[in-house]
């Protein structure tokens, strides 16, 4: 086997995202950088693109072409590997774009069932959340992946410059200008660990009893409702604001649910329900909650992004 087949399938032993090392000790240099930042790389990733789908195939992207790099000429081997993550995302940010013009109704991120360790990360936490991340399709690519690696992952200017391809100035303004967007429309407020926890098992117990009122005494009056069906499962095609309509929508279509299908998680680093029938996960519902009631729900039903839904994800910084 060449030296270049030897290292694919060293990264395959690998294990996927989990940062496993290979199987039967076959190792080198290149196959354990790769396996050390497996999971930045992943976050990365997903952090541009909201898909982890998509994210798994930029890192075998990036797999390919650090599989072939003489590491003799690399100076920091984190670094390089984030340049070679960035510039393949930013690639598939662009074509996900056009896949998004055709998609049916609300398109949202792919939900992650993340390890208790990312929510322990304040600023992690928040920039995978369903809210930022929606926050984040508003950026253009490149603002998009300059804001991931300056604010989420502190990466320099300089490197930022040769991951995007533009200069250290140009990055300072685009920076800038990204900052600002996402200040605008980042969502406000929050919640203590223990107003999050009463406010799910409120929302949880008016989703298991249909009950109206339930929904209307902790729902935020400015509430919102996301779903993402994807064309293919039956979800709102648009969004849903306040909390008469929502708790209205909600009480009038949970006729399936039982308190033994419904289970909450750590979606994203958020608080979440999700709803199995028949043993399969059926909707995922990620919920932000500000001042001790439920301001976002963000319902996710599309099966094709429910694959990530069988295993806790590990994301790093």
């Amino acid at each position: 086997m060449s030296e270049h087949g030897r290292r694919a399938q060293d990264a395959e032993d690998a294990g996927g995202t989990t940062g496993r090392p290979p199987a039967g000790g076959r190792t080198d240099p290149a196959t354990e950088a790769f396996v050390a930042h497996r999971n930045l790389l992943f976050t990365v990733a997903y952090e541009m693109l909201g898909s982890a789908a998509d994210a798994e195939d930029v890192l075998q992207e990036t797999w390919l072409r650090w599989a072939g790099v003489d590491l003799g000429t690399v100076r920091n081997e984190r670094a390089y590997l984030v340049r070679i993550t960035t510039r393949q995302a930013l690639t598939r940010l662009r074509t996900l774009g056009r896949r998004k013009e055709s998609y049916v109704g609300t398109w949202l991120p792919e939900p992650l069932l993340t390890t208790p360790d990312v929510a322990e990360d304040v600023e992690l936490a928040d920039s995978v959340s369903m809210a930022m991340l929606l926050v984040l399709e508003t950026l253009t690519p490149t603002e998009r992946a300059v804001f991931v690696l300056r604010e989420v992952f502190d990466v320099e200017y300089d490197e930022i410059a040769e991951a995007v391809g533009k200069s250290a100035a140009a990055v300072r303004q685009i920076a800038h200008r990204a900052r600002a967007h996402v200040a605008a429309r980042r969502p406000r407020g929050g919640a203590s660990p223990a107003e999050t926890r009463d406010a799910l098992q409120a929302f949880q117990q008016a989703v298991e009893t249909g009950d109206l009122q339930g929904f209307l005494d902790i729902l935020a009056p400015d509430v919102v409702l996301l779903g993402d069906g994807g064309g293919v499962r039956q979800a709102v095609l648009r969004p849903v604001v306040g909390a008469d309509k929502v708790g209205r929508l909600l009480a009038a279509g949970l006729g399936r649910v039982t308190a033994a299908s419904l289970r909450p998680a750590q979606v994203n680093a958020c608080p979440a329900l999700v709803l199995r029938i028949d043993g399969a996960v059926d909707t995922v519902v990620a919920v932000r909650i500000d001042d001790g009631r439920v301001s976002g729900l963000y319902a996710v039903r599309n099966p094709e992004k429910l694959a990530h839904m069988g295993r806790e994800t590990t994301l790093r910084r």
